[in-house]
């Protein structure tokens, strides 16, 4: 995709290996395990079902994990950013920024983002897809987790 244009329709980012083949294989394991549950209860049914729904807790774990270290990088990476771009009236309020806010303002250009900052402090845009979906000169992230 580093090639191709990145949108706000088109911007989010699917892992094959693990979309489509670690969490089906991981949830048609657990559905297998439930269902021999199901047909008698024995100590090897009960242990497969918790290793079965250990194993879709640890793929969920380490997603969650992965996307909360990008998410500090592009925190950091914004705040930099944003000192360097906003004007000074602005400067203070950095940090009045959420997380949520300043990863969703990471698609924009430095040319806008002055106003779509100011438009966040003013609370004219409230969610991260109201920011997203306000950006005019989207700027790709192909290095997505």
């Amino acid at each position: 995709m580093a090639g191709s244009t990145q949108s706000y329709a088109n911007h989010t980012r699917w892992r094959p290996l693990f979309h489509f083949f670690v969490a089906p294989i991981l949830t048609a394991n657990l559905a297998i395990a439930l269902w021999r549950l199901n047909r008698g209860l024995s100590f090897d049914a009960v242990w497969n079902v918790v290793m079965a729904v250990a194993l879709v807790a640890l793929a969920l774990v380490a997603r969650t994990m992965a996307l909360s270290a990008q998410d500090r990088v592009i925190r950091l990476e914004m705040r930099l950013r944003l000192a360097r771009v906003l004007p000074a009236d602005l400067q203070p309020r950095i940090n009045d920024l959420t997380h949520r806010q300043l990863v969703a303002m990471r698609f924009a250009s430095d040319e806008e983002l002055p106003e779509l900052c100011r438009n966040v402090l003013a609370g004219k845009l409230t969610s991260s897809k109201d920011i997203k979906t306000s950006v005019k000169n989207w700027q790709g992230d192909f290095l997505r987790v």
